[in-house]
């Protein structure tokens, strides 16, 4: 029997609300153990972090739409257009569960979206579901070349 060596899952958070990103690292430090959380603030912020050279990239981005400077749609657009990053899978979490954002979000490749539970007790579980799905994934580990 093959044992295989335990890696902690890494999660970067893209949420411009600074207490919904209170309360997901709230509800990740409950899997502290098992998962690595980035945060950061807006589109812009996350694709200037996801594309410094030679950075491992995160296992799976979490992404809000409704954000100033560039709106998660902008965002995932972005990492869909980008040879070095296009393979990242893209959660979209989001208050709207307007059937039009939900379409365009899977227009956009979007790996899957997940509509903010309102009360904490059920935002735990949404993150507890979420990280045990994405710790039974398989992930293709890359860092950006350093540039030269």
């Amino acid at each position: 029997m093959t044992s295989t060596s335990f890696r902690r899952l890494h999660v970067l958070l893209i949420d411009d609300d600074p207490a919904d990103r209170l309360l997901a690292q709230e509800a990740f430090d409950e899997h502290a153990d098992a998962v690595q959380i980035s945060l950061c603030e807006d589109g812009v912020e996350a694709l200037a972090w996801l594309r410094t050279p030679g950075r491992l990239l995160p296992d799976v981005v979490m992404l809000d739409l409704n954000m100033p400077r560039m709106s998660g749609f902008e965002v995932i657009e972005a990492i869909r257009a980008d040879r070095g990053l296009r393979h990242l899978p893209v959660v979209i979490l989001s208050t709207s569960d307007n059937p039009e954002d939900v379409a365009q979000a899977y227009n956009l490749f979007a790996s899957s979206y997940m509509v903010k539970s309102k009360d904490f007790p059920g935002f735990l579980a949404q993150v507890d579901h979420f990280v045990k799905f994405w710790q039974d994934c398989r992930f293709k580990r890359l860092a950006l070349p350093l540039s030269s």
